[in-house]
Protein backbone atom coordinates (compact mmCIF):
# COMPACT_ATOMS: atom_id res chain seq x y z
CA UNK A 1 0.00 0.00 0.00
CA UNK A 2 1.42 3.45 -0.97
CA UNK A 3 0.52 5.81 2.26
CA UNK A 4 -0.31 8.51 -0.88
CA UNK A 5 -2.87 6.51 -2.07
CA UNK A 6 -4.42 5.90 1.32
CA UNK A 7 -8.04 8.54 1.25
CA UNK A 8 -7.41 8.72 5.01
CA UNK A 9 -5.74 11.37 6.54
CA UNK A 10 -4.32 11.30 10.11
CA UNK A 11 -6.01 14.32 12.60
CA UNK A 12 -3.38 16.36 14.85
CA UNK A 13 -5.90 16.92 17.09
CA UNK A 14 -8.47 14.08 18.77
CA UNK A 15 -11.85 14.80 18.24
CA UNK A 16 -13.64 17.00 20.66
CA UNK A 17 -16.66 14.93 21.36
CA UNK A 18 -14.56 11.37 22.02
CA UNK A 19 -13.48 10.84 25.70
CA UNK A 20 -11.97 7.09 25.24
CA UNK A 21 -8.66 7.26 24.61
CA UNK A 22 -9.13 4.52 22.22
CA UNK A 23 -11.73 5.87 19.63
CA UNK A 24 -9.43 9.27 20.21
CA UNK A 25 -6.83 7.76 18.60
CA UNK A 26 -8.29 5.52 16.08
CA UNK A 27 -9.93 8.34 14.88
CA UNK A 28 -7.08 10.37 14.60
CA UNK A 29 -5.12 7.31 12.91
CA UNK A 30 -7.73 6.92 10.48
CA UNK A 31 -8.59 3.79 11.49
CA UNK A 32 -12.35 4.37 12.30
CA UNK A 33 -14.74 7.32 11.54
CA UNK A 34 -17.60 8.24 14.16
CA UNK A 35 -20.75 7.96 12.79
CA UNK A 36 -22.58 8.74 16.00
CA UNK A 37 -22.35 7.95 19.69
CA UNK A 38 -21.92 4.01 19.57
CA UNK A 39 -21.25 3.83 16.09
CA UNK A 40 -18.05 3.72 14.31
CA UNK A 41 -17.01 2.87 10.82
CA UNK A 42 -14.02 0.72 9.81
CA UNK A 43 -11.60 2.30 7.27
CA UNK A 44 -9.25 0.58 5.03
CA UNK A 45 -6.51 0.78 8.19
CA UNK A 46 -9.04 -0.19 10.52
CA UNK A 47 -10.73 -2.78 8.38
CA UNK A 48 -7.47 -4.56 7.81
CA UNK A 49 -7.30 -4.77 12.16
CA UNK A 50 -10.41 -6.52 12.02
CA UNK A 51 -9.81 -9.08 9.74
CA UNK A 52 -6.65 -10.48 11.61
CA UNK A 53 -8.46 -10.52 14.48
CA UNK A 54 -11.10 -12.45 12.65
CA UNK A 55 -8.97 -14.57 11.18
CA UNK A 56 -7.21 -15.58 14.41
CA UNK A 57 -10.78 -16.39 16.07
CA UNK A 58 -11.88 -18.27 13.00
CA UNK A 59 -8.80 -20.51 13.03
CA UNK A 60 -9.47 -21.54 17.04
CA UNK A 61 -12.85 -21.90 16.33
CA UNK A 62 -11.97 -24.02 13.26
CA UNK A 63 -9.52 -26.26 15.63
CA UNK A 64 -12.34 -27.00 17.94
CA UNK A 65 -14.91 -28.29 15.67
CA UNK A 66 -16.90 -24.91 15.08
CA UNK A 67 -18.88 -24.46 11.31
CA UNK A 68 -18.92 -20.88 10.55
CA UNK A 69 -22.46 -19.51 9.02
CA UNK A 70 -23.81 -16.51 8.93
CA UNK A 71 -27.57 -15.39 10.50
CA UNK A 72 -30.37 -12.66 9.67
CA UNK A 73 -30.04 -9.56 11.63
CA UNK A 74 -33.43 -8.60 10.91
CA UNK A 75 -35.33 -10.80 13.20
CA UNK A 76 -38.84 -12.94 13.30
CA UNK A 77 -40.84 -10.92 16.24
CA UNK A 78 -42.71 -14.28 16.82
CA UNK A 79 -39.69 -16.83 17.45
CA UNK A 80 -38.47 -14.70 20.13
CA UNK A 81 -42.01 -14.65 21.60
CA UNK A 82 -41.57 -18.24 22.03
CA UNK A 83 -37.90 -17.45 25.11
CA UNK A 84 -40.27 -14.46 26.19
CA UNK A 85 -37.05 -12.16 25.33
CA UNK A 86 -39.15 -10.06 22.47
CA UNK A 87 -40.77 -7.70 25.82
CA UNK A 88 -38.95 -4.44 26.31
CA UNK A 89 -39.44 -5.20 29.85
CA UNK A 90 -37.53 -8.57 29.62
CA UNK A 91 -34.82 -7.48 27.10
CA UNK A 92 -34.66 -3.65 27.08
CA UNK A 93 -32.21 -2.63 24.56
CA UNK A 94 -34.05 -3.71 21.44
CA UNK A 95 -33.79 -1.51 18.46
CA UNK A 96 -37.42 -2.10 16.56
CA UNK A 97 -39.06 -1.09 12.95
CA UNK A 98 -42.25 -1.56 11.60
CA UNK A 99 -42.69 -3.01 7.79
CA UNK A 100 -44.73 -2.20 5.24
CA UNK A 101 -46.99 -4.70 6.19
CA UNK A 102 -47.39 -3.65 9.49
CA UNK A 103 -45.78 -6.41 11.32
CA UNK A 104 -42.85 -5.40 13.70
CA UNK A 105 -39.14 -6.78 12.89
CA UNK A 106 -36.06 -6.09 15.18
CA UNK A 107 -32.23 -6.07 14.88
CA UNK A 108 -30.63 -8.54 16.79
CA UNK A 109 -28.84 -8.23 19.99
CA UNK A 110 -27.79 -11.63 20.07
CA UNK A 111 -28.84 -14.78 18.33
CA UNK A 112 -29.73 -17.99 20.90
CA UNK A 113 -33.36 -18.00 19.49
CA UNK A 114 -32.97 -17.95 15.94
CA UNK A 115 -30.31 -20.49 16.28
CA UNK A 116 -31.99 -22.57 17.95
CA UNK A 117 -35.08 -21.84 15.93
CA UNK A 118 -33.02 -22.78 12.87
CA UNK A 119 -31.93 -26.05 14.32
CA UNK A 120 -35.37 -27.55 14.94
CA UNK A 121 -34.90 -28.47 10.95
CA UNK A 122 -31.67 -30.13 11.72
CA UNK A 123 -31.05 -31.94 15.33
CA UNK A 124 -34.08 -35.05 15.82
CA UNK A 125 -31.39 -37.98 16.61
CA UNK A 126 -28.31 -38.47 19.07
CA UNK A 127 -26.92 -38.95 15.91
CA UNK A 128 -27.04 -35.58 14.32
CA UNK A 129 -25.37 -34.49 17.76
CA UNK A 130 -22.85 -32.81 19.06
CA UNK A 131 -22.84 -29.52 16.52
CA UNK A 132 -21.25 -26.20 16.91
CA UNK A 133 -21.81 -23.09 15.14
CA UNK A 134 -20.41 -19.91 15.03
CA UNK A 135 -20.51 -16.80 13.04
CA UNK A 136 -19.23 -12.87 12.68
CA UNK A 137 -22.13 -11.00 12.63
CA UNK A 138 -23.06 -7.24 13.39
CA UNK A 139 -25.19 -7.09 16.24
CA UNK A 140 -27.65 -4.32 17.28
CA UNK A 141 -27.92 -2.89 21.17
CA UNK A 142 -30.07 -0.09 22.28
CA UNK A 143 -27.44 0.75 24.97
CA UNK A 144 -29.11 3.69 27.41
CA UNK A 145 -25.27 5.39 27.13
CA UNK A 146 -22.67 4.27 24.58
CA UNK A 147 -19.27 5.27 25.97
CA UNK A 148 -15.68 4.22 25.91
CA UNK A 149 -15.09 4.28 22.34
CA UNK A 150 -15.31 1.12 21.01
CA UNK A 151 -15.79 -0.74 24.20
CA UNK A 152 -19.57 -0.26 24.50
CA UNK A 153 -21.40 0.42 21.38
CA UNK A 154 -24.84 0.30 19.82
CA UNK A 155 -23.91 -1.69 16.82
CA UNK A 156 -20.69 -3.84 16.50
CA UNK A 157 -19.52 -6.93 15.15
CA UNK A 158 -19.34 -10.46 17.25
CA UNK A 159 -17.94 -13.51 17.33
CA UNK A 160 -20.69 -15.84 18.78
CA UNK A 161 -20.85 -19.77 18.78
CA UNK A 162 -23.15 -21.61 20.01
CA UNK A 163 -22.95 -25.32 21.14
CA UNK A 164 -25.87 -27.93 20.94
CA UNK A 165 -24.73 -31.26 23.12
CA UNK A 166 -26.54 -34.75 24.08
CA UNK A 167 -25.74 -34.30 27.67
CA UNK A 168 -24.05 -32.29 30.13
CA UNK A 169 -21.18 -34.00 30.57
CA UNK A 170 -20.78 -33.35 26.30
CA UNK A 171 -21.55 -30.21 26.98
CA UNK A 172 -18.84 -29.28 29.66
CA UNK A 173 -15.92 -31.15 27.61
CA UNK A 174 -16.86 -28.75 24.94
CA UNK A 175 -16.83 -25.80 27.06
CA UNK A 176 -13.18 -26.35 28.40
CA UNK A 177 -12.44 -26.98 24.97
CA UNK A 178 -13.91 -23.68 24.15
CA UNK A 179 -12.32 -22.03 27.12
CA UNK A 180 -8.64 -22.91 26.14
CA UNK A 181 -9.52 -21.79 22.67
CA UNK A 182 -10.36 -18.48 23.49
CA UNK A 183 -7.27 -18.36 26.15
CA UNK A 184 -5.18 -18.82 22.54
CA UNK A 185 -7.00 -16.17 21.00
CA UNK A 186 -6.37 -13.47 23.40
CA UNK A 187 -2.64 -15.39 23.25
CA UNK A 188 -2.03 -14.71 19.70
CA UNK A 189 -3.49 -10.88 20.14
CA UNK A 190 -0.86 -9.99 22.53
CA UNK A 191 -3.34 -9.88 25.73
CA UNK A 192 -2.73 -13.41 27.02
CA UNK A 193 -0.34 -12.45 30.12
CA UNK A 194 -2.98 -9.63 31.07
CA UNK A 195 -6.34 -11.64 30.43
CA UNK A 196 -7.70 -13.67 33.29
CA UNK A 197 -10.67 -16.35 33.34
CA UNK A 198 -13.37 -14.51 35.74
CA UNK A 199 -16.41 -15.82 37.43
CA UNK A 200 -19.33 -13.86 36.76
CA UNK A 201 -22.78 -13.87 37.09
CA UNK A 202 -24.66 -16.65 34.91
CA UNK A 203 -28.13 -14.15 35.54
CA UNK A 204 -30.95 -16.91 34.52
CA UNK A 205 -28.62 -19.10 32.60
CA UNK A 206 -26.55 -20.83 35.41
CA UNK A 207 -25.16 -19.57 38.70
CA UNK A 208 -22.30 -18.61 37.15
CA UNK A 209 -21.08 -17.21 33.58
CA UNK A 210 -17.61 -16.92 32.91
CA UNK A 211 -15.42 -13.96 31.33
CA UNK A 212 -12.21 -13.16 29.89
CA UNK A 213 -10.82 -9.97 31.66
CA UNK A 214 -7.72 -7.87 30.75
CA UNK A 215 -6.21 -5.52 33.02
CA UNK A 216 -6.69 -1.77 32.16
CA UNK A 217 -6.92 0.92 34.26
CA UNK A 218 -10.26 2.62 32.10
CA UNK A 219 -12.13 -0.88 32.43
CA UNK A 220 -15.48 -0.90 33.21
CA UNK A 221 -15.42 -3.87 35.57
CA UNK A 222 -14.09 -4.70 38.77
CA UNK A 223 -12.51 -8.02 39.59
CA UNK A 224 -10.58 -9.34 42.71
CA UNK A 225 -7.86 -11.23 40.59
CA UNK A 226 -5.67 -14.33 42.00
CA UNK A 227 -2.27 -13.53 40.10
CA UNK A 228 -0.98 -17.02 40.77
CA UNK A 229 -3.55 -19.04 39.73
CA UNK A 230 -5.12 -17.03 37.07
CA UNK A 231 -8.41 -16.47 38.07
CA UNK A 232 -10.48 -13.62 38.53
CA UNK A 233 -14.00 -13.31 40.70
CA UNK A 234 -16.06 -10.09 38.78
CA UNK A 235 -17.23 -7.96 41.44
CA UNK A 236 -20.78 -8.54 41.04
CA UNK A 237 -20.44 -12.16 42.57
CA UNK A 238 -17.47 -10.92 44.79
CA UNK A 239 -18.52 -12.46 48.38
CA UNK A 240 -17.75 -14.97 50.96
CA UNK A 241 -20.22 -17.79 49.43
CA UNK A 242 -18.40 -17.31 45.96
CA UNK A 243 -14.82 -17.60 47.12
CA UNK A 244 -15.95 -20.73 48.79
CA UNK A 245 -17.36 -22.69 46.59
CA UNK A 246 -14.48 -21.26 44.11
CA UNK A 247 -11.39 -22.03 46.47
CA UNK A 248 -9.99 -18.40 46.63
CA UNK A 249 -8.82 -16.86 49.26
CA UNK A 250 -9.80 -12.90 50.16
CA UNK A 251 -6.32 -12.47 51.04
CA UNK A 252 -5.21 -13.44 48.26
CA UNK A 253 -7.38 -11.08 45.99
CA UNK A 254 -6.19 -7.93 44.23
CA UNK A 255 -8.83 -5.24 43.09
CA UNK A 256 -8.10 -4.30 39.56
CA UNK A 257 -10.05 -2.33 36.58
CA UNK A 258 -10.30 -4.67 33.33
CA UNK A 259 -11.81 -4.45 30.23
CA UNK A 260 -14.50 -7.80 29.21
CA UNK A 261 -12.88 -9.09 26.15
CA UNK A 262 -15.15 -12.08 25.62
CA UNK A 263 -17.62 -14.26 27.19
CA UNK A 264 -19.10 -17.99 27.68
CA UNK A 265 -22.38 -18.85 29.49
CA UNK A 266 -23.63 -22.76 29.96
CA UNK A 267 -26.75 -22.14 28.69
CA UNK A 268 -28.57 -25.44 29.77
CA UNK A 269 -31.84 -25.97 28.51
CA UNK A 270 -33.36 -22.55 28.50
CA UNK A 271 -34.08 -22.13 24.64
CA UNK A 272 -34.26 -25.86 23.98
CA UNK A 273 -37.21 -25.96 26.80
CA UNK A 274 -38.66 -22.99 24.87
CA UNK A 275 -37.98 -24.23 21.11
CA UNK A 276 -38.70 -27.86 22.22
CA UNK A 277 -35.78 -28.27 20.76
CA UNK A 278 -35.27 -32.18 21.53
CA UNK A 279 -33.60 -35.55 19.86
CA UNK A 280 -34.21 -39.09 20.25
CA UNK A 281 -31.55 -41.49 21.71
CA UNK A 282 -30.51 -45.09 21.10
CA UNK A 283 -33.55 -46.37 23.00
CA UNK A 284 -35.99 -43.90 20.81
CA UNK A 285 -36.33 -41.82 24.10
CA UNK A 286 -36.66 -37.81 24.15
CA UNK A 287 -33.95 -35.54 25.49
CA UNK A 288 -33.50 -31.58 25.68
CA UNK A 289 -30.36 -30.51 23.72
CA UNK A 290 -27.95 -28.74 26.33
CA UNK A 291 -26.75 -25.77 24.87
CA UNK A 292 -23.57 -23.11 25.74
CA UNK A 293 -22.94 -19.46 24.05
CA UNK A 294 -19.58 -18.11 23.65
CA UNK A 295 -19.16 -14.61 22.31
CA UNK A 296 -16.05 -12.05 21.60
CA UNK A 297 -17.02 -8.53 20.31
CA UNK A 298 -14.21 -7.50 17.50
CA UNK A 299 -14.40 -4.20 18.04
CA UNK A 300 -14.27 -4.37 21.81
CA UNK A 301 -11.07 -6.18 21.18
CA UNK A 302 -9.34 -3.77 18.77
CA UNK A 303 -10.53 -1.22 21.74
CA UNK A 304 -8.79 -2.77 24.25
CA UNK A 305 -5.38 -3.42 22.08
CA UNK A 306 -5.10 0.21 21.73
CA UNK A 307 -6.35 1.25 25.81
CA UNK A 308 -3.20 -1.73 26.40
CA UNK A 309 -0.65 -0.59 23.52
CA UNK A 310 0.08 2.97 23.02
CA UNK A 311 2.25 5.91 24.33
CA UNK A 312 2.10 9.18 24.46
CA UNK A 313 2.47 9.26 20.87
CA UNK A 314 0.23 6.91 19.49
CA UNK A 315 -0.75 3.48 18.87
CA UNK A 316 1.50 0.25 19.21
CA UNK A 317 -0.12 -2.52 17.36
CA UNK A 318 1.09 -6.28 18.22
CA UNK A 319 2.42 -8.00 15.23
CA UNK A 320 -0.24 -10.72 14.91
CA UNK A 321 -3.00 -7.91 14.39
CA UNK A 322 -1.27 -4.48 12.81
CA UNK A 323 -2.87 -3.63 9.75
CA UNK A 324 0.79 -4.01 8.00
CA UNK A 325 4.21 -5.26 9.22
CA UNK A 326 6.24 -2.72 8.54
CA UNK A 327 6.37 0.98 8.01
CA UNK A 328 8.73 2.31 5.08
CA UNK A 329 9.74 5.62 5.15
CA UNK A 330 11.40 7.65 2.27
CA UNK A 331 12.83 11.11 3.55
CA UNK A 332 13.19 13.29 0.75
CA UNK A 333 16.78 12.82 -1.38
CA UNK A 334 16.64 9.03 -1.04
CA UNK A 335 14.61 6.00 -2.87
CA UNK A 336 13.16 3.05 -0.86
CA UNK A 337 11.02 1.82 -3.64
CA UNK A 338 13.69 -1.03 -4.44
CA UNK A 339 13.44 -2.02 -1.03
CA UNK A 340 9.64 -1.91 -1.07
CA UNK A 341 9.08 -4.26 -4.05
CA UNK A 342 11.67 -7.21 -2.54
CA UNK A 343 10.03 -6.93 0.40
CA UNK A 344 6.32 -6.86 -1.34
CA UNK A 345 7.92 -10.03 -3.86
CA UNK A 346 8.22 -11.98 -0.17
CA UNK A 347 4.97 -11.19 0.80
CA UNK A 348 5.28 -9.19 3.79
CA UNK A 349 2.69 -6.47 4.32
CA UNK A 350 4.10 -2.97 4.16
CA UNK A 351 3.06 0.20 3.99
CA UNK A 352 5.22 2.21 1.56
CA UNK A 353 5.09 6.46 2.87
CA UNK A 354 6.53 7.46 -0.46
CA UNK A 355 4.59 10.84 0.23
CA UNK A 356 6.88 14.63 -0.38
CA UNK A 357 6.35 15.70 2.61
CA UNK A 358 9.10 16.70 5.77
CA UNK A 359 10.56 14.06 8.05
CA UNK A 360 9.18 15.33 10.56
CA UNK A 361 5.54 14.41 9.66
CA UNK A 362 6.11 11.37 8.43
CA UNK A 363 7.74 10.07 11.48
CA UNK A 364 5.07 11.66 13.34
CA UNK A 365 2.43 10.31 11.11
CA UNK A 366 4.53 6.29 11.96
CA UNK A 367 4.41 6.85 15.73
CA UNK A 368 0.62 8.14 15.71
CA UNK A 369 -0.26 4.50 12.64
CA UNK A 370 2.00 2.37 15.32
CA UNK A 371 3.11 -0.25 12.86
CA UNK A 372 5.46 -2.65 14.40
CA UNK A 373 8.73 -1.74 12.32
CA UNK A 374 9.67 1.18 10.85
CA UNK A 375 11.93 0.99 8.14
CA UNK A 376 13.71 4.96 7.13
CA UNK A 377 15.36 5.06 3.84
CA UNK A 378 17.97 8.25 4.04
CA UNK A 379 20.59 9.83 2.21
CA UNK A 380 22.69 10.08 5.98
CA UNK A 381 22.53 6.35 6.28
CA UNK A 382 24.78 5.60 3.13
CA UNK A 383 22.52 2.92 1.81
CA UNK A 384 21.79 1.36 4.89
CA UNK A 385 17.96 1.14 6.05
CA UNK A 386 17.19 2.34 9.42
CA UNK A 387 15.13 0.12 11.38
CA UNK A 388 13.04 1.06 14.63
CA UNK A 389 10.43 -1.58 16.68
CA UNK A 390 7.59 0.55 17.47
CA UNK A 391 7.67 -0.74 21.09
CA UNK A 392 11.53 0.41 21.49
CA UNK A 393 13.55 3.41 21.23
CA UNK A 394 17.21 1.99 19.69
CA UNK A 395 17.43 1.71 16.16
CA UNK A 396 19.24 -0.53 14.30
CA UNK A 397 21.01 0.07 10.83
CA UNK A 398 20.93 -2.80 7.85
CA UNK A 399 21.54 -3.59 4.75
CA UNK A 400 18.78 -4.36 2.16
CA UNK A 401 19.06 -7.63 2.32
CA UNK A 402 19.87 -7.95 5.68
CA UNK A 403 16.32 -6.18 6.75
CA UNK A 404 14.44 -8.72 3.64
CA UNK A 405 15.55 -11.75 5.83
CA UNK A 406 14.46 -9.96 9.02
CA UNK A 407 11.19 -10.08 7.87
CA UNK A 408 11.24 -13.54 6.31
CA UNK A 409 12.66 -14.91 9.54
CA UNK A 410 9.63 -13.89 11.08
CA UNK A 411 7.55 -15.63 8.81
CA UNK A 412 8.80 -18.87 8.73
Amino acid sequence: MLQSKLFTKTLRNPPKDEAALNARLLIRAGFIHKVMAGVYEYLPLGFRVIEKIKQIIREEMDAIGGQEIALSALQDKSVWEKSGRWDDNVLDIWFKTKLKNDSESGFATTHEEPLTFLMKNYIASYRDLPVYTYQFQTKFRNELRAKSGLLRCREFLMKDLYSFCRTREEHEAFYEKAKQAYHKVFERVGLGDITFFTFASGSSFSKYSHEFQTLAEVGEDTVYLDRKRKLAVNKEVMGEEALQELGLREKDLEEVRAIEVGNIFPLGTKFSDAFDLVYLDEAGEKHKVIMGSYGIGLGRLMGALVEVFHDKDGIMWPEAVAPFAAHLLELEGASAEKLYRDLQAQGVEVLYDERKTSAGEKFHDADLLGLPWRLVVSPKTQGKIEVKKRSEKNTTLMSQSEVVKLFMSKKN
